[in-house]
């Protein structure tokens, strides 16, 4: 008899010392960048690049960028909160107690990224690309994802029971994932599609 798994595990998220941030600018936002202990606040850029970018205990606050392209970018201790970000290249970067709230995302590619201890809090995310992504103490609370891919994921600990799911691509890969009894009762037809089951009254 297999054991019974253990209780899902929140993220653990370090508190964020806003009181000691520094003010950041436009001119701080370029590949390379080392960015720590600053806080963005209010920015709308149509374009930003923080491609292999090192972020640390920083704060962005009602930011808007249209696309952001930041590619093995590493975050660390940082908060995403409100905003608007319509196209985020995010591939093979690592996300480490990182929370994201109030934001709305158009289209994520995380493609390949490892994410320890993330919590997205009270987002609407149009497509979510977690492809051959490593995810452990993962949350989703209060969020609308219309499209997630978790093909080839590796999940420990992924919390979506907070999630309004609309379309799963990888049912196959969500292996750890945590999901309430009405996701499941939702993801039946397209888990016996996948598998090749007929089902008949």
């Amino acid at each position: 008899m297999r054991p019974k798994p253990g209780r899902t595990r929140a993220p653990q998220l370090d508190a964020l010392a806003v009181d000691d941030l520094v003010d950041g600018s436009l001119d701080d936002l370029v590949p390379s960048a080392e960015l720590d202990g600053l806080v963005f606040r209010g920015l709308t850029v149509d374009s930003a690049d923080l491609s292999g970018s090192r972020v640390r205990e920083s704060l962005f606050e009602c930011v808007n960028v249209a696309v952001l392209r930041a590619p093995r970018a590493t975050l660390r201790d940082v908060r995403i909160e409100g905003g608007r970000i319509g196209s985020a290249d995010l591939y093979d970067g690592v996300w480490e107690s990182v929370r994201v709230s109030g934001c709305k995302l158009s289209f994520v590619n995380l493609r390949g990224a490892e994410l320890r201890d993330v919590a997205f809090t009270d987002c609407v995310i149009d497509e979510l690309d977690l492809v051959n992504a490593s995810a452990s103490r993962v949350s989703f609370t209060g969020c609308t994802i219309a499209r997630l891919d978790v093909q080839h994921t590796t999940s420990t600990h992924v919390d979506l029971r907070g999630a309004e799911l609309r379309e799963i691509v990888g049912v196959t890969s969500l292996r750890g994932v945590t999901i309430s009894p009405l996701q499941l009762s939702l993801l039946a037809p397209l888990l016996a599609d996948t598998l090749g089951i007929t089902v008949e009254g």
